[in-house]
C-alpha cells in the first residue's frame, strides 16, 4: 500500500509542487511522532473519534477507539485516530439534525485530507451514524460503522426505566399531576444509567440496526451494551476487518446497493423504528448514487409486520433485543422477505451470512416469528395531500387506533418557542377534537428540530387526554409516541401547504387513504398562498449555508451540492 503507488501513509501528498519533498517531509514529522520505515510500510486505517465531553452518550468511546486501534494493529494495519465533531441530541441547540450536514461534510472532508486506505467511524448518538453513513459514501475508500452501543436499563419503584421513551412518559406523568417533583428527581437518577445510546427503538438504535442491515457493520455489531466486553470485542473485530477491507479495497458503494437498502427498509419496519431513518436512508442513498424515495417505504412496509419487542412500540429494550440473537437473529426470521444476494462488509453475501445464523431461541419473545409478529399492522406509513404534497410520515404503530381518521379544527403555532409559550394557556380553548399544527420547523424554518410531538396541554393532560393529532414540518424522537404526522413537505417556511393554515381550518387525518388535507377551498388556498413570504434567511455562518442549500424531507435533507 505504501510507496509511489499513493497509497499508505503517501496517500494524498499535500501539495508543494514537488511529490517527493512531501514525501520527504512526512517520514521526518512523522519520524517526530515515534513512527519508523517498518510502521509507515504498513496499510493506514482512520479511526473517526466523535467522543467529547458534551457527548454522554460516548462516555465508554475511549476503550472502545484503544479495541479498535489493536485490532488494526494485529491485523499489520497503522491506526491514525483523528477527531470530528460530536453531535449529542440533548447538549445541541438548536438541533443537532441542523449539523447532521456539517458531521457528513467535515467526516468526508478529513478522509479526502489523509492519507488512510480505509476508516473505522465510531459513532452511535442519533445523527453521528447517518452523518458517518453518508461521508463514507462519498469518500470513496473502505470504511466501516462501529457504535458505542446502548446503555443499560436503569430501576425505579421495582420498574425498568430507559431512556427516553420512558423519559416523556414520565415527564407527561409529571404535567399531569401524577409525579411530584422529588419523584421526579429520582427518576432522574435512573434513566441514563451508564454510557451508551438510548436503549429502546429510538433513532440511535435503529440506525445501527439499519448500518447492520445495510452491510456497513460486522455482524451483532448494532445491540451489544455499551462498555461490555462484546461491544470491545466488536471494536477489535472491526480493526482487524478494516484493514482486510483496505487490501481488498472493497468501498461502501459495493455494500450500499439498491439490495442493501431494501433490506435495511424491510428491517425497519420489522423493528418499528424511528421515522428519523426515512430521511437518513434517503440521504445515505443518494450519496451511494441509489434511487430511493417515500414510494419504496411504502411499498416495502404492506409486507413487512411488526416482529421486535422494543418500545416505543413494544415494551422491552435493546439489551433484550441483543440477548435474543441481536440483529443476525432478527435478519435469520426475516429472511424470506430479504434479498440474500447483498454483499456484506465480512465480504460474504447476506445469505451467505445467515447459513451460519440459528433462528431466534423458543425462551426468547423479543424477536417474534413471520407467523406469529408482535403485530400484523404496518409500522410506519406514507401521507399525501394539499398539506403534503410530496409527502409526510406516520408512525403508525405509536399512534391511537382511534385518531387515524380525524377531523378537527386547527391550533396553528408558527414555531416550537410560539409551541412553548402558549401551548398550556387555557384561553386558547383547545380542545381534545382541535388538530395541533406547528410550522416553520422544516429543515429551512429550524434546522428540523424533534419538535413535531408536541406535547398535549397541560390541562388537557390534568383531565387524561394523552394523545391529539399533531402535525408539522418538524420530525419526532425516534423514542415517541402518538399521533404525530411529520415531516410535510414542501415545508411552511417554502411556501408548503403548513404555511396556508389558519387557526379554525379544518383539517381532515385519514390514515386509510393515506391523506391529509386541509379542508379549504382551492381558491381561498391559492389567494392565501399569493399572499405568503418566505421567512428571512440566517446572516451568516454554517446556517446560512445550510438553509440556502438544504433539500426537503422527502429528498432525505442532504445539501443539494453534495
Amino acid at each position: 500500500m505504501n510507496g509511489t503507488n499513493g497509497g499508505g501513509i503517501y496517500r494524498n501528498l499535500t501539495s508543494y509542487g514537488d511529490p517527493e519533498f512531501s514525501r520527504f517531509l512526512r517520514r521526518a514529522f512523522l519520524s517526530a511522532a515515534g513512527y519508523d520505515p517498518q510502521d509507515l510500510g504498513r496499510p493506514i486505517v482512520g479511526i473517526a473519534d466523535t467522543s467529547s465531553d458534551f457527548n454522554p452518550c460516548h462516555r465508554d468511546m475511549p476503550p472502545l477507539r484503544e479495541a479498535v486501534k489493536r485490532g488494526v494493529l494485529q491485523a499489520g494495519g497503522l491506526p491514525f485516530v483523528f477527531p470530528t465533531c460530536s453531535l449529542h441530541e440533548i447538549l445541541v441547540s438548536p438541533t443537532t439534525m441542523l449539523y447532521r450536514n456539517l458531521l457528513a461534510m467535515e467526516t468526508e472532508e478529513m478522509i479526502r485530507a489523509h492519507p488512510m486506505d480505509a476508516v473505522v467511524l465510531l459513532g452511535g448518538c442519533d445523527k453521528t451514524v447517518p452523518a458517518q453513513l453518508m461521508a463514507a459514501a462519498s469518500a470513496g475508500i473502505p470504511a466501516l460503522s462501529v457504535v458505542t452501543g446502548p446503555m443499560r436499563c436503569g430501576e425505579w419503584k421495582g420498574e425498568r426505566l430507559g431512556a427516553c421513551t420512558d423519559c416523556r412518559r414520565l415527564w407527561a406523568a409529571h404535567r399531569a399531576g401524577k409525579l411530584d417533583e422529588a419523584e421526579l428527581a429520582e427518576v432522574e437518577r435512573q434513566l441514563c444509567p451508564t454510557g451508551g445510546t438510548c436503549m429502546v427503538m429510538g433513532t440511535a438504535s435503529t440506525m445501527a440496526c439499519l448500518t447492520e442491515a445495510l452491510g456497513m457493520m460486522l455482524p451483532y455489531g448494532a445491540t451489544a451494551p455499551s462498555g461490555s466486553g462484546d461491544r470491545l470485542r466488536q471494536g477489535v473485530q472491526s480493526g482487524r476487518r478494516a484493514v482486510e477491507l483496505a487490501l481488498q479495497r472493497l468501498n461502501p458503494t459495493q455494500f450500499l446497493t439498491p439490495a442493501a437498502f431494501e433490506n435495511a427498509i424491510t428491517v425497519l419496519m420489522a423493528i418499528s423504528g424511528s421515522t428519523n431513518a426515512i430521511i437518513h436512508l434517503i440521504a445515505v442513498a443518494r450519496r451511494a448514487g441509489v434511487t430511493l424515495s417515500l414510494d419504496d417505504f411504502e411499498r416495502i412496509s404492506t409486507r413487512v409486520p411488526l416482529l421486535v419487542d422494543c418500545k416505543p412500540a413494544g415494551a422491552g429494550y435493546m439489551e433484550d433485543l441483543y440477548k435474543a440473537g441481536g440483529v443476525p437473529a432478527l435478519l435469520k426470521v426475516l429472511e424470506p422477505l430479504l434479498d440474500r444476494s447483498a454483499l456484506c462488509a465480512t465480504g460474504k453475501t447476506l445469505g451467505e451470512q445467515l447459513s451460519a445464523v440459528a433462528p431466534p431461541e423458543s425462551w426468547q419473545s423479543t424477536i417474534r416469528p413471520l407467523d406469529r409478529p408482535l403485530s400484523q399492522g404496518r409500522s410506519l406509513v406514507v401521507l399525501r395531500g394539499n398539506l403534503a404534497k410530496k409527502g409526510a410520515v406516520l408512525k403508525l404503530s405509536a399512534a391511537s387506533p382511534g385518531l387515524l381518521q380525524h377531523r378537527g379544527p386547527a391550533v396553528v403555532f408558527e414555531s416550537p418557542e410560539d409551541a412553548s409559550r402558549r401551548i398550556d394557556d387555557p384561553a386558547l380553548g383547545i380542545t381534545p377534537e382541535h388538530v395541533l399544527v406547528l410550522r416553520n420547523a422544516g429543515p429551512v424554518g429550524a434546522g428540523m428540530p424533534e419538535a413535531g410531538s408536541l406535547p398535549i396541554p397541560r390541562y388537557l393532560a390534568e383531565q387524561g387526554v394523552k394523545d391529539m393529532v399533531r402535525i408539522s414540518d418538524a420530525r419526532m424522537s425516534g423514542t415517541a409516541f402518538g399521533t404525530v404526522v411529520l415531516h410535510c413537505a414542501p415545508e411552511a417556511a417554502r411556501g408548503g401547504g403548513l404555511a396556508l393554515v389558519t387557526d379554525g381550518d379544518l383539517i381532515q387525518l385519514d390514515v386509510p387513504r393515506r391523506r391529509v388535507d386541509l379542508l379549504v377551498s382551492d381558491q381561498e388556498r391559492a389567494e392565501r398562498k399569493a399572499r405568503f413570504v418566505p421567512p428571512p434567511l440566517p446572516e451568516r455562518g454554517w446556517q446560512r449555508l445550510h438553509c440556502e442549500h438544504v433539500l426537503q424531507a422527502d429528498q432525505g435533507s442532504d445539501l443539494d451540492f453534495l
